[in-house]
Parts: C-alpha cells; structure tokens; sequence
C-alpha cells in the first residue's frame, strides 16, 4: 500500500524492525462523527421502541419526555455530519462512499454466491456492502427526518398527508432498526473493524485482506 491520497489517513505505525504494521484508517473528526450520529441514532430507535411496543411503553411513566426526547434526537441527527464537513478526511471518505467501481460489482457477486476466498472479494477503503449500507441508511434518515417533520407541525399540513407520513415513518423506522441490528452484526464479527473506529488504527494484514485495492 502506497502513500497517496494525502487526506489524512496515510500515516502509518512502524514495527521493531522497521515495516509498518498499523495503518491509520480514519481520523479523529471521522470517528466522533460516527459516534455521536451512532448515540443520536440509537437514543431515536430506543425512543421509538417505547413509543410503538405496547410491553415498552407501559414500563415509561412520562410519555411526553419520551416523544420529546425521540423528537429532538431526530432532528439532531444531520448535525454531527454537517459538523464533520470541515474535515478533509471524511470528505474524502463520503467521496470513496459515492463511488461505485467495477470491482464492487465483483465483491457483491463474491457475496451473494458465499464465496470466502478474500480475492474474490476486492474492495478500496469501503467495501461495497458499506456503500450500499451509507448509501441507504442516509437517505432513509432524510426521508425519517422528512416525515418526522409533517408529524411534528401538525397544523401546518393537511390530514392525508399526515397520514400518508405516519405510515412511511413507521414502517421505514422499522426497516431500519433491522438493518442496523444487521450492522451492528457484521461489526461484531470484525474485532479489527471496531478496532479501526475505536482507536483509527488497523493492522496492514487486515487491510491487505479485507481491503487489498485500499491505497492510504
């Protein structure tokens, strides 16, 4: 892997002997991004939880602290992104996120016809499940936050509307709340991924397998 982008992840760690053995995969601004929009995200479907399970909901004594709670977290969401704009690296990152080259195709074939072998399945810095994921769940938080909207300024709106937002709301946020289990899933499965988000560091061995076209 050979220095290149200069978008602030090409630092690497050396070893006793000289060879690098750590990368560094994301930045500071890139993981506080992921957390704090993981905290709002999870403070929304926990929230959304109580409010929709009729066993949750008799366990909150104070419902109108739980749809406030559910409401602003929501309409947070978008922030810490808009925040993290001013980080070169996770423009760059969001710039690899919106790309889909030729050999995604291939990773994406290599999955739905389970083929382990890691060279079957190339990737950059984002493989192309993890485009497809950022892809999806941003939109659906635009669309959530959309709705959330119509419901929230009730008398701004007419009924059918209304109506038509609450059932988009309701259904997308479950659709959602299973793909996210789902990728909590996968990122229990990869102790080095998680490692790369906690600390923005990863091993070159896993980067050369799990990302070999990956050019820091």
């Amino acid at each position: 892997m050979a220095p290149g982008a200069g978008d602030g992840t090409a630092r690497e760690r050396t070893g006793p002997d000289g060879p690098p053995t750590r990368l560094r995969r994301f930045t500071r601004a890139e993981r506080w991004v992921h957390r704090t929009t993981g905290l709002l995200m999870g403070v929304c479907v926990l929230t959304a939880a109580f409010l929709y399970i009729p066993q949750l909901a008799e366990l909150v004594g104070r419902r109108v602290l739980v749809v406030t709670v559910h409401e602003w977290s929501g309409l947070l969401l978008p922030v810490p992104l808009l925040a993290g704009l001013v980080s070169r690296a996770l423009r760059a990152d969001l710039g690899r996120l919106n790309r889909f080259a030729p050999y995604d195709r291939r990773w994406l074939h290599a999955v739905r016809h389970r083929d382990p072998r890691p060279q079957s399945r190339p990737a950059g810095k984002f493989n192309a499940g993890q485009k497809i994921y950022a892809g999806w769940i941003a939109g659906a938080v635009l669309v959530m936050l959309g709705t959330g909207l119509l419901m929230w300024f009730t008398h701004l709106f007419p009924l059918v509307l209304r109506i038509g937002a609450t059932f988009v709301h309701d259904w997308l946020a479950l659709a959602v709340g299973i793909v996210l289990a789902g990728h909590i899933a996968m990122a229990l499965a990869d102790p080095e991924a998680r490692r790369g988000m906690r600390t923005g560091w990863v091993s070159r061995a896993w980067a050369e397998r799990e990302h070999r076209l990956w050019r820091p």
